[in-house]
């Protein structure tokens, strides 16, 4: 099958998302979306994370999930979750991958496998606050993407590129942004 007739490519509706980013073209505000994720603490390292709210365009879309998290017992856990810088880098990997499942439809292309991974490393004397010379974070974060699938070496290059330039959550972890926190004493 030419791949210019193709309508659903790496499960993706292509002619659905061609529509949608149309739309959005016209109609900014239909793509605007907004995310409410609510944490409580369970006691001891472990939180409860609630999808209170997640609206597309305006609309409130059903997302009726949670997760957890937890530590390590090293580091004074249960070690019965994924702890959350665990989950923040699996949620990099995770939107990077649609970057690059969406962006290979949109093109024909067929991806037969893909993997991103993400490697980090902390120092717990910046989040112990026992050096004021050391970041509570990360200095450095590399990601390693395999993909595998029909289209050229350089077609692949290309959507690594347009990957980095469009994920939010690439975005969000690889450049700063304005973090607002409020405290409220109950």
């Amino acid at each position: 099958m030419d791949q210019a007739v193709k309508t659903n490519v790496n499960g993706i509706d292509v002619a659905g998302l061609t529509e949608a980013a149309g739309a959005i073209g016209e109609n900014p505000e239909q793509g605007m979306v907004n995310f409410v994720v609510t944490t409580n603490w369970l006691g001891q390292t472990q939180c409860e994370t609630e999808i209170t709210r997640m609206a597309l365009g305006g609309e409130d879309l059903d997302r009726p999930f949670t997760f957890r998290t937890d530590e390590p017992t090293e580091l004074f856990g249960k070690n019965e979750y994924p702890n959350p810088q665990e989950y923040l880098l699996g949620s990099m990997n995770g939107c990077m991958a649609v970057g690059y499942v969406a962006g290979a439809a949109m093109q024909g292309i067929t991806i037969e496998s893909l993997s991103v991974e993400a490697r980090g490393d902390i120092d717990l004397r910046g989040f112990l606050g026992l050096s004021d010379t050391v970041k509570p974070g990360y200095d450095t974060i590399t990601c390693t993407v395999r993909i595998k699938g029909d289209g050229t070496p350089e077609q692949f290059a290309e959507l690594h590129e347009v990957v980095k330039k469009t994920s939010p959550n690439y975005f969000n972890v690889a450049s700063p942004i304005n973090l607002e926190s409020e405290l409220v004493v109950e």
